[in-house]
């Protein structure tokens, strides 16, 4: 077969080669010795480096502009641009320079002894390679390499023509037998199981390996939990980590709710018979009254790290320095530099001995604002420890937050949207669709929701069943599930108007956690229901607008749920109804094995 060299040089050209050569060796030895130049360059791009870092944190705490450059600064920049270039020339012509050094005849060796790849020649007679060898060069499983192989064996050989032929072979890399390598080298635990989307690049079939994987370790079926039709590259680094499947939750929809005057169809993913069904007839009973309207009290999520000092004494001076309203302008600057939406509102502090309780509150855009808020807290702390160098930063979250546990403090101070909403029924309606009276209403709201979650000692309990149409609406739109906790604080209020006839209620929640960006928002099925309310993604006329409009529907949705309910306790509906649509008539031992 024929092969092309790279034409050599007559014997007089090769000698005009060597003399330029020379040439460019004498040259260099006049310049500054390779390695000094080196180490002056990352001399002058490290000590660069810390000077502008430096001047960067001093202008953060002196809360001066960035943009503000000195004359220093300016010569900084320049070496500092000047040294980087230079460096990264250098590591290109280091790899340049080693060819320079081998002559003509010996590069020509070098790419002849090369290995070959896959083209027409590879496939050849001529330069084919054993089984060892092609796994060598390609780093397949034991079972593709065979396969691959057999086919080789197979390929007639190329024509034999001047110009170059390519001939691809076809290997499948995700083969079953090739599978049941991975599966069983997880099982043994060669290989993690949480490696798997970084290793084959492909996080359904990740998904997939990891679903036979642990029915083999657990002797359990997974038969039930599906695997096909959902995005697993929607979830990676995001939502969920080392994923079996999907679990299929049913969404119904509750609706028109018309709420300030705009009607919306909300979307519910719930397990529980009648709890649709049941919000749906309080959106009625709004609708028919002429709708609720709602007010959005307080807007700010809160992170409270806790910090120690060598004394009580001490952990106050810092509390007296941030409850001081002529730092706050400084550390509202700091912390603002977190992020281009988050604002930071107030900080409240509390002592217990020597540890000191910092709660932050900020806005957070569209976003439920957990990490931006974290984020914003860390460079507070970082800008605090020079001034307080003998803080003990014990954990970033220190529990005042309070993140995902009934709290008193955000029943009172609030967390995330804090929203009011009320309507006035009709008596004719609560006849007609609730199917009881004004005054039996108001007075089981009394006993119910007042007197009894006081005997209990509930903590921000006092409604019928807030936390369903809290959790329903918070699956069905991508929220975090475990908000559901402090988001479903809820005092329902009740009482007769216009001499009796009608029924005013109201709920009030202070710590509604929502938000229509980041976090499972993004997926598909919740970024549809999302987009059914008309809040998908951010507000870009008005940053926040939407996840405030989601809190008011959330608020609206938990008074239609609690008119219901309340209504089908006071006329002894709830036993009757919940045997009628919440329990099956199928024959349980024909369907479960």
């Amino acid at each position: 077969m024929d092969v092309r060299r790279r034409p050599i040089p007559p014997s007089g050209d090769r000698r005009q080669t060597q003399k330029l050569k020379n040439t460019a060796t004498t040259d260099s030895q006049t310049l500054l010795p390779l390695y000094l130049t080196n180490a002056l360059f990352f001399a002058v791009f490290f000590s660069v480096a810390y000077f502008l870092l430096h001047r960067w944190r001093e202008k953060i705490r002196t809360a001066t502009p960035l943009h503000a450059v000195t004359p220093a600064e300016t010569a900084a920049i320049v070496s500092l641009v000047a040294s980087a270039v230079y460096l990264l020339g250098f590591f290109g012509v280091a790899s340049r320079a080693s060819l320079d050094e081998l002559s003509d005849d010996e590069i020509i060796l070098k790419e002849d002894s090369r290995a070959p790849g896959p083209c027409a020649a590879a496939l050849s007679d001529s330069c084919s390679l054993p089984n060892n060898k092609i796994q060598d060069q390609f780093p397949l499983p034991p079972r593709a390499v065979h396969s691959l192989a057999k086919e080789k064996q197979h390929i007639p050989s190329p024509p034999q023509v001047d110009s170059p032929v390519s001939v691809s072979v076809s290997v499948s890399s995700s083969s079953d037998d090739e599978d049941e390598e991975i599966v069983q080298a997880v099982v043994s635990g060669s290989i993690p199981s949480y490696s798997l989307e970084s290793r084959l690049g492909d996080t359904r079939r990740a998904a997939t390996i990891r679903h036979e994987v642990v029915q083999r370790l657990t002797s359990r079926s997974l038969s039930g939990l599906p695997l096909e039709g959902f995005n697993y590259d929607s979830i990676l680094g995001q939502c969920c980590e080392m994923p079996i499947g999907f679990v299929q939750i049913p969404v119904g929809v509750a609706g028109p709710l018309l709420l300030d005057g705009k009607e919306f169809t909300v979307p519910m993913a719930t397990t529980e018979g009648c709890l649709v069904a049941s919000t749906n007839r309080g959106c009625k009973a709004i609708y028919v009254s002429g709708g609720a309207s709602s007010v959005l009290l307080r807007d700010g999520m809160t992170r409270a790290p806790v910090v120690r000092f060598p004394s009580a004494q001490r952990a106050a001076q810092l509390k007296f320095f941030l409850e001081d309203p002529l730092n706050f302008d400084s550390l509202a600057v700091v912390f603002n530099k977190s992020s281009r939406f988050a604002r930071l509102q107030n900080i409240q502090c509390a002592i217990a001995g020597k540890n000191l309780y910092m709660r932050f509150r900020c806005s957070t855009g569209d976003a439920m604002g957990m990490n931006m808020v974290s984020k914003g807290v860390q460079n507070v702390l970082d800008f605090l420890q020079s001034d307080f160098p003998d803080m003990d930063v014990i954990g970033i979250s220190g529990n005042f937050c309070s993140d995902k546990k009934a709290a008193a403090v955000n029943w009172i101070e609030g967390r995330g949207k804090s929203v009011v909403c009320e309507a006035i029924i009709k008596e004719d309606v609560v006849k007609k669709v609730l199917k009881t009276s004004v005054e039996a209403m108001v007075k089981l709201n009394m006993l119910k929701n007042l007197t009894g979650s006081a005997m209990a000692g509930a903590l921000g309990g006092f409604n019928a069943h807030a936390s369903n149409i809290v959790s329903a609406i918070y699956i069905a739109t991508g929220q975090d599930p475990a908000q559901n906790v402090e988001s479903s604080h809820c005092i329902t209020m009740m009482e007769a108007i216009n001499d009796g006839k009608d029924l005013h209620v109201s709920v009030t929640m202070p710590s509604i956690e929502v938000g229509t960006v980041g976090g499972g928002t993004q997926l598909a099925s919740q970024s549809a229901c999302l987009n059914l309310l008309g809040v998908k993604g951010a507000n870009k006329e008005s940053p926040g607008a939407n996840s405030r409009l989601l809190a008011t529907i959330v608020a609206g949705s938990v008074l239609a749920g609690e008119l219901s309910l309340m209504s089908a306790i006071a006329a002894g509906q709830l036993v009757k109804s919940h045997m009628k649509y919440n329990r099956s008539s199928r024959d349980i031992s024909t369907i479960v094995q």
